[in-house]
């Protein structure tokens, strides 16, 4: 039994999931991460409630337009792409927006984030990009650790 279909037999469907992806940090040639796949995870948890992409302002328009066309917003920032999708990430749990907490990152800059959806009944989910992508630290703070290498078939 595939991961995927595990997921969806354990699902509540009634569970709003928050998908954010760390651009900057998946994105990368030598992971060659699928954000199909990604999406897939994400929905394996329930319907989609926010389905983001975080991009620095040097991302290019293909980008930009792959990730539109796969249906994420896609927010590009000046600024430091980890802190907006942080607090984004925040703000929807302490909105009641979300009840599943997904971050597709490799970056331990998003522990405290996983930290708090936790503490306030979140189910939290740590995405990694691919095994030798993957941080102990993200992935031991949030309930669910999953690798898209190792867990996607």
């Amino acid at each position: 039994m595939s991961l995927l279909s595990r997921f969806r037999d354990d699902r509540d469907d009634t569970d709003r999931v928050g998908l954010y992806v760390d651009g900057p940090n998946v994105l990368r040639s030598e992971f060659d991460v699928d954000l199909d796949e990604v999406r897939k995870i994400g929905e394996s948890y329930g319907p989609l409630a926010v389905t983001r992409l975080y991009l620095d302002e040097n991302a290019s328009p293909g980008l930009i337009q792959a990730g539109e066309a796969r249906g994420f917003e896609v927010i590009t920032t000046s600024g430091d792409v980890d802190v907006r999708l942080a607090v984004d990430a925040t703000e929807a749990v302490a909105s009641d927006r979300i009840d599943v907490l997904v971050v597709a990152s490799r970056d331990t800059d998003f522990k405290p984030a996983l930290e708090v959806a936790a503490r306030n009944g979140v189910r939290t989910v740590a995405l990694a990009p691919g095994e030798h992508g993957k941080s102990d630290a993200l992935q031991n703070a949030a309930q669910d650790g999953l690798s898209l290498s190792a867990d996607v078939e």
